[in-house]
């Protein structure tokens, strides 16, 4: 079981990661202006995957289920309450490297990416 201090102190540890509050009161973070994870939406923890993570994710007996509206874009939701924070952290820290990996050279050079 994950809290959403938790979640925040480690996602906000992340190189050049920001937070904001939107989306009906969803803790947005991003990078570059980008976001990769929402904790909040569909009373979880939202995040970025590979295409190979979310089909491990949300398999059979995965801990994870497709985000609605976000799942065309490789997302999956999963229950903070079900996972512990040492696997959340490795999901998040995958989700900011596969976001700002796709943000300019000039946009990560100027966050120190």
């Amino acid at each position: 079981m994950i809290s959403r201090e938790e979640i925040q102190a480690f996602a906000l540890g992340l190189p050049a990661a920001t937070m904001v509050v939107q989306w009906g009161g969803s803790d947005v973070y991003k990078v570059g202006g980008k976001v990769f994870a929402v904790v909040g939406f569909d009373n979880g923890l939202a995040f970025k995957v590979s295409e190979i993570g979310f089909e491990v994710l949300t398999s059979d007996g995965g801990p994870g289920r497709q985000a609605p509206y976000f799942a065309k874009g490789g997302w999956v939701v999963v229950d903070p309450d079900s996972v512990a924070m040492g696997e959340a952290s490795g999901w998040l820290e995958a989700a900011h490297q596969i976001v700002a990996s796709k943000l300019t050279k000039k946009a990560r050079a100027e966050l120190g990416l």
